[in-house]
């Protein structure tokens, strides 16, 4: 084997076939089964987009309802998971405490084992429906607060704000958070979605599937990033008393040190978009509304000052976590809950893509080059 036979990290390789998302390169769009997802975040409640990503087509508006039912049926944290999260220490990453959690709802499930597509789309729904839980209770009980009931009169968006907070939220701030689950729900054969296919393909659980898929999302490389723009947000420091205009200057001086002394600013580039993430527009959108809705301007103008030196110096433009990250700041979430939050988005990507692995699987095994010492004998040893 030569090395032009070793793509690292599986550059260009197509693994498989899938009909649950693609970017279209004709419009640098990514599609949720054929939909712009600017288009399904303009429109639809988060619930339509997870049954259209599981199901492949818009749900009925009976399928709907059932749905929703079903949901918020399924919503309060199970006591051997709270108990579980209890024994974390509060210092741990979230992350950890999400991976756990998955691990003992799947654990602890009568139907683990059942890989039928009836009980597959079940046990996905159900993770979905508890899953906001874990993610609230986890945020409070580092603040030292008890944990929220859930609401069955709130839909889906609402009733996670509503856990997290203890307050019903504005409608913007719903608004916003509904678009930002919808945009982060699913994006064709990334790291974890590919570990999740992966684990399925060995005839592993859903369960272990998505907890395997939330390990490859933990790395700084994938799903940290979104916590990467607030941390440089507050390395820049956050002035309240600061005008736009001047938070932009300060921002963007900091922005041309960072990248004089080389280092990876997070929040820009991907690797999938050539011509910048088509996700971008919908989010800003979402996070300039959290900026008027609670008037933070500097917020605004950090956020003007890194994109303008960036453009300036690499013409390299932001990707889903730039926008992301600020607007979770503003709604109160704490830093490290952003990719917790991911998580819960993309339980409905990972799993529809494990139902489709599972139709029609293939065990993911692929060859490596060696390159270590030839075949040799240990010392006495005489060969045949």
């Amino acid at each position: 084997m030569t090395e032009d036979n070793v793509y690292k990290g599986l550059a260009g390789v197509v693994a498989d076939y899938t009909a649950v998302s693609k970017v279209n390169p004709e419009t640098n769009s990514l599609l949720y089964r054929g939909y712009p997802v600017q288009q399904l975040a303009a429109q639809l409640s988060f619930e339509e987009v997870a049954l259209l990503l599981w199901n492949a087509e818009l749900p009925s508006a009976d399928e709907l309802q059932q749905f929703i039912s079903f949901e918020r049926s399924h919503r309060a944290l199970d006591p051997a998971v709270k108990q579980a999260i209890d024994l974390l220490p509060t210092d741990c990453h979230p992350m950890d405490v999400g991976r756990t959690a998955i691990s003992v709802m799947g654990a602890a499930h009568p139907q683990s084992e059942d890989a039928s597509p009836e009980a597959e789309l079940a046990k996905a729904q159900e993770v979905f429906a508890a899953f906001p839980a874990v993610v609230a209770y986890d945020q409070r009980r580092r603040r030292g607060l008890q944990p929220v009931e859930p609401r069955d009169d709130l839909d889906y968006s609402q009733n996670f704000l509503w856990m997290t907070f203890g307050e019903e939220a504005a409608e913007e701030v719903v608004d916003a958070f509904r678009v930002s689950m919808v945009l982060y729900a699913e994006h064709s054969f990334n790291a974890s979605t590919f570990t999740a296919r992966v684990v399925t393909s060995t005839q592993a659980d859903l369960h272990s599937a998505i907890t395997a898929g939330i390990g490859a999302l933990k790395g700084s490389l994938h799903g940290g990033a979104n916590e990467a723009v607030m941390h440089t947000f507050e390395e820049i420091g956050i002035d309240k008393s600061e005008s736009r205009e001047q938070a932009a200057d300060r921002s963007k001086a900091w922005m041309e040190q960072a990248l004089a002394e080389k280092r990876k600013v997070m929040g820009f580039g991907h690797r999938v978009y050539k011509n910048g993430d088509s996700r971008v527009p919908t989010m800003q959108r979402a996070l300039d509304a959290m900026v008027a809705h609670y008037g933070r301007g500097e917020i605004m103008g950090i956020y003007d000052g890194l994109q303008a030196a960036m453009d300036e110096a690499k013409g390299i433009l932001p990707n889903l976590d730039y926008p992301a990250g600020p607007t979770y700041h503003l709604m109160g979430f704490d830093t490290e809950m952003f990719t917790p939050l991911f998580i819960a988005s993309r339980i409905t990507g990972w799993s529809a893509h494990v139902m489709e692995q599972r139709a029609n699987n293939a065990l993911i095994r692929p060859l490596s080059a060696y390159n270590g010492p030839e075949e040799r004998q240990l010392p006495g040893q005489a060969t045949d």
